[in-house]
């Protein structure tokens, strides 16, 4: 997440400075635009060469570590937590009965497939049209969320979602942006001239990339949400997500070079329309509750068979060191204090127990809402 926030701000405020930039009369040849900024007490007059200057500074910054520290990171805890305990985080039998290895090949080919097909889109005549790509790109990330959401747990395949957005996004900096600035600087000290391409295809992928910016970060969070995670169209609220933070990242990179907002108003109902569909697919489900008596011993017991595993004093749980939340379910009185949690992650969303791994029943499901209900 630091490293994250320190790649997204640099992409957010590189874009905006990109937008901003004016070309004024007098400007040294190669100057595309340039830009007065005020900031922290002082004056910054900011040009941008659209190949390379005549000469290069002794201290040039780049900006990349950023980007890979993000993946690697981020990359280092899908291993620890979804690969190392792919039977609690990464497979649910009951969407694909997968092997720990079948996942993870799963797993790590689909990121690679994602990047070849991405990039493959750039390079063809579709990446020659804006609107076309974008469009393009939509599909194939909403396919994406489809096959993930049929292979994987809820929580599994949304965090894939962000995986795969995020190396897409690491890779147009590892792979085409930095490369693309290295060959124009090695052209400019062996006095040749770079090729104006090579800047194009640069700016094309950083583009990309801020408009991506707003979807992974809520796929980075996702699995605090199961109300999104586990849900039956969860592959629909993946794209109304990417959709929506698209839309959104437009709206806030034209409002801060000055556009408009008339000139944007036609974002706002599409991002309107995207939440209130989100909102609907997300409305809890009418409970199906057991028709009959449910004493608090029955409930007890089915919280202690089915819960307590991972939510007690010395969880027996093997991969679950410390109760989740401190939320114990081991006497009558926490069942009763936790009622309203129990009822929205166990009845509602069934997003508990973790992966079901306990075998929770339906019928036991519908067993505790009515106790709940009755309370």
């Amino acid at each position: 997440m630091i490293a994250g926030i320190a790649w997204i701000g640099t992409s957010f405020y590189f874009v905006a400075l990109d937008f901003s930039l004016r070309k004024e009369p007098g400007m040294p040849p190669g100057v595309g635009g340039e830009a007065w900024e005020v900031h922290g007490g002082g004056f910054y007059h900011v040009r941008k060469y659209l190949t390379a200057p005549e000469t290069l500074p002794k201290d040039l910054i780049w900006f990349k570590w950023e980007a890979y520290l993000t993946w690697v990171t981020g990359f280092l805890l899908l291993v620890v937590l979804y690969y190392l305990q792919a039977d609690s985080y990464l497979i649910d039998p009951n969407v694909m009965p997968l092997t720990q290895w079948q996942a993870i090949g799963i797993s790590v080919a689909s990121l690679v497939l994602g990047w070849v097909l991405y990039t493959a889109l750039c390079k063809s005549p579709v990446g020659r049209s804006t609107g076309l790509l974008a469009a393009c790109l939509f599909a194939m990330l909403l396919a994406f969320a489809y096959g993930y959401t049929h292979l994987f747990s809820g929580r599994g395949a949304f965090i894939h979602i962000g995986a795969l957005i995020g190396t897409i996004m690491a890779a147009n900096v590892f792979m085409v942006i930095i490369p693309n600035q290295r060959k124009i600087t090695a052209a400019l000290l062996k006095g040749e001239k770079p090729d104006p391409r090579l800047g194009a295809i640069g700016k094309q992928r950083s583009l990309h990339n801020t408009y991506l910016t707003l979807p992974v970060l809520a796929m980075m969070v996702s699995n605090h949400f199961p109300m999104i995670t586990d849900n039956a169209h969860a592959w629909v609220l993946a794209g109304l997500i990417i959709l929506a933070g698209g839309l959104a990242r437009h709206f806030l990179v034209r409002t801060e070079v000055g556009d408009r907002h008339a000139d944007l108003a036609w974002t706002i109902p599409l991002i309107c329309t995207a939440l209130a569909f989100g909102l609907i697919i997300t409305q809890p489900s009418k409970l199906v509750l057991f028709q009959g008596e449910v004493s608090d011993a029955e409930a007890l017991s089915i919280v202690q068979t089915r819960c307590a595993a991972c939510h007690a004093e010395h969880p027996t749980d093997a991969t679950i060191k410390v109760a989740p939340k401190g939320v114990h379910l081991e006497t009558l009185d926490q069942l009763k204090r936790y009622a309203a949690q129990i009822e929205v992650q166990a009845v509602q969303n069934k997003a508990m127990p973790l992966a079901n791994r306990t075998g929770m029943l339906d019928e036991e499901r519908a067993k505790l809402g009515t106790w709940i209900a009755r309370q």
